[in-house]
């Protein structure tokens, strides 16, 4: 069994997507986590019928990016994680926040900010994509690396919500 046939043992579902896949995991009658993975993964029919709510309402979102999406979410994270990821769930599609706004909003630094971002269970539920840094689009998904899977993920995203690249610098906050 080669590493990506065990790693896919580790999701209910793998949706294929225009960005890679998205791992979906699944733990009694809610979603657990999602991951972002590279289009080397297969797909993989959803095991349970959370897991097929999900991987349909992913494949909507990528067809219509104003899909909102409506799923039993896991109840994870610390209470300021979640104060974050509340503050990101309010940013409007096609614009976006720096780190600074939304840690001024939250009554934290932007070093938090981004650690919450990081820690973030539910991309795509919980748009942490819509965060960027004061100077470009900072990381995405724990990495910062500028040519990496991830932030190409991040591009992606933001494009498909009809981001303009650089106009969040003057929209004002939440």
């Amino acid at each position: 069994m080669t590493q990506i046939q065990q790693a896919a043992d580790l999701f209910a579902a793998i949706v294929s997507t225009p960005f890679g896949a998205l791992g979906i995991r699944t733990g009694g009658a809610v979603v657990s986590e999602l991951v972002y993975l590279p289009a080397s993964f297969a797909e993989k029919a959803p095991a349970d019928a959370v897991a097929e709510r999900a991987a349909v309402q992913v494949q909507r979102y990528c067809g219509d990016p104003d899909f909102a999406f409506d799923l039993p979410l896991a109840q994870v994270g610390s209470a300021f994680q979640r104060k974050v990821w509340d503050a990101i769930q309010a940013i409007p599609r096609g614009e976006a926040r720096t780190y600074g706004e939304i840690a001024k909003f939250v009554g934290s630094m932007p070093r938090a900010v981004g650690q919450a971002c990081g820690a973030n269970y539910f991309p795509l539920v919980i748009p942490c994509h819509r965060v960027t840094g004061a100077q470009g689009l900072g990381g995405f998904a724990g990495s910062d690396d500028r040519n990496g899977f991830t932030l190409d993920v991040k591009r992606w995203l933001l494009a498909h919500e009809g981001h303009r690249e650089y106009a969040w610098q003057q929209t004002t906050l939440l």
